[in-house]
């Protein structure tokens, strides 16, 4: 999709415009060519004839509304002319009733902090860091969520993901494993093994990284970072491995060839990539659907054709089991607590955030007597629910609430 070059030249027009000229296939076309000669509702792109890729009906504007909704005429047909006293911008409406809210031009400086895509046709800024350097980087900001060498230990309750399982290469092909069996290895999706570009793991940890605090790595560092787990992952870029010492930039970045990058179906890949998968989503069959009398007809419910058969059992039924059904109803019975050890609870499963800093520590009074101001029973809850700041509920761990309760308990009794 184009970059705009405006900051919305005025609210009502941008909403309005909106309405006709938004693809899913990002193409836009112009308002004229939207409107003539389309249907109320139309399972095409009117200016290009395709099909939709979403399935959604498109509704342009006939007489004064689009599909159920009025527009505001006067805000779509507005338009503005721009002069300049001096360096500033004056906004010239033909229409008076919407010439406030008008915005002005972008700035460069706003352009250029705003254009920060990384994609596989938009690499990264210019910058550079070693496997080396992104260790210590990693062990700083990453590990205590993502484990020792991107293993995924914090995350075996589920909440973090493994960055690494090993070569990303030999991993790769376990994707078409199915476990047939109880011995039966699965499939293996981790950053390496799994993901189609690089580019995304480069932009989210420079925009979401390190959680709760984004956007606090510098250019360099998040290169540092990214060559660690191409490291952990074994990779190689055009041929040479990346090894602790190996100097990732720009340059060397955009030939990076993830081992699935072609894996996924349908295309997504490349110019043709649209059409692909106009293609693909036309045939219910590709993906497991069934196909209605009518494929035109939009539906909500009780869309597809019936297609399970069910077979009732004639007579009494079964009526022996082998072995014979428990008919017992009492509960099981309720685990020991006693021998709860709420330090070593707090080893294994708090002390990855709270004793490296990215947490209140135990005996750090300063920083835990405004937490037991609020009252015990908000820092319970807080640790059992976890909070806005990050913490995930009960740490991530499968203690118990009341195991919880003891593993704060302890803690405040150190911090007061």
């Amino acid at each position: 999709m184009k970059k705009a070059t405006k900051i919305a030249i005025a609210g009502s027009i941008a909403a309005a415009t909106a309405l006709f000229i938004t693809a899913c296939n990002g193409e836009s076309p112009s308002a004229d060519a939207a409107v003539k000669g389309a249907s109320t509702s139309s399972t095409v792109y009117s200016w290009n004839g395709k099909k939709t890729i979403d399935g959604g009906v498109y509704y342009p504007i006939v007489g004064d509304k689009t599909g159920p909704y009025y527009v505001n005429k006067e805000a779509v047909e507005a338009t503005a002319k721009v002069t300049y006293d001096g360096k500033k911008p004056v906004f010239h409406f033909a229409n008076d009733a919407i010439k406030y809210n008008k915005g002005r031009p972008a700035t460069k400086a706003e352009l250029a902090a705003w254009d920060t895509d990384v994609t596989p046709t938009s690499p990264p800024p210019p910058g550079h860091g070693t496997a080396e350097e992104g260790e210590e980087l990693y062990e700083q900001y990453c590990i205590m969520c993502h484990g020792d060498f991107g293993s995924g230990a914090a995350g075996e309750a589920g909440i973090y993901p493994a960055l690494s399982k090993g070569n990303a290469y030999e991993l790769q092909k376990t994707l078409v494993n199915q476990r047939l069996g109880e011995a039966d290895d699965g499939p293996v999706r981790v950053f390496g093994s799994y993901w189609p570009e690089a580019s995304t793991l480069w932009w989210y940890i420079k925009d979401g990284m390190p959680h709760p605090k984004t956007k606090q790595l510098t250019t360099n560092q998040v290169y540092s970072i990214v060559a660690y787990i191409l490291n952990l992952n074994e990779f190689k870029i055009d041929g040479e491995e990346v090894d602790e010492e190996y100097v990732l930039n720009q340059e060397k970045f955009t030939h990076i060839k993830m081992p699935n990058r072609d894996g996924f179906v349908p295309n997504i890949r490349g110019m043709g990539a649209l059409d692909d998968v106009r293609a693909f989503y036309h045939d219910p069959k590709q993906y497991g659907g069934i196909r209605l009398s009518d494929i035109s007809t939009r539906c909500m419910q009780n869309c597809q054709k019936p297609t399970a058969k069910i077979t009732y059992i004639k007579g009494p039924g079964i009526s022996e089991f082998l072995p014979p059904m428990s008919v017992k109803r009492d509960l099981p019975p309720k685990k020991e607590t006693s021998s709860f050890d709420p330090k070593k609870a707090y080893a294994e499963n708090c002390a990855m955030c709270h004793g490296t800093g990215a947490a209140p520590e135990p005996g750090d009074k300063a920083a835990w007597k405004p937490i037991i101001a609020q009252g015990m029973d908000k820092v319970y809850h807080n640790a059992i629910k976890g909070t806005d700041a990050g913490m995930p509920a009960k740490g991530g761990s499968s203690l118990s609430d009341d195991q919880v309760k003891a593993v704060v308990d302890w803690i405040v009794n150190q911090s007061k």
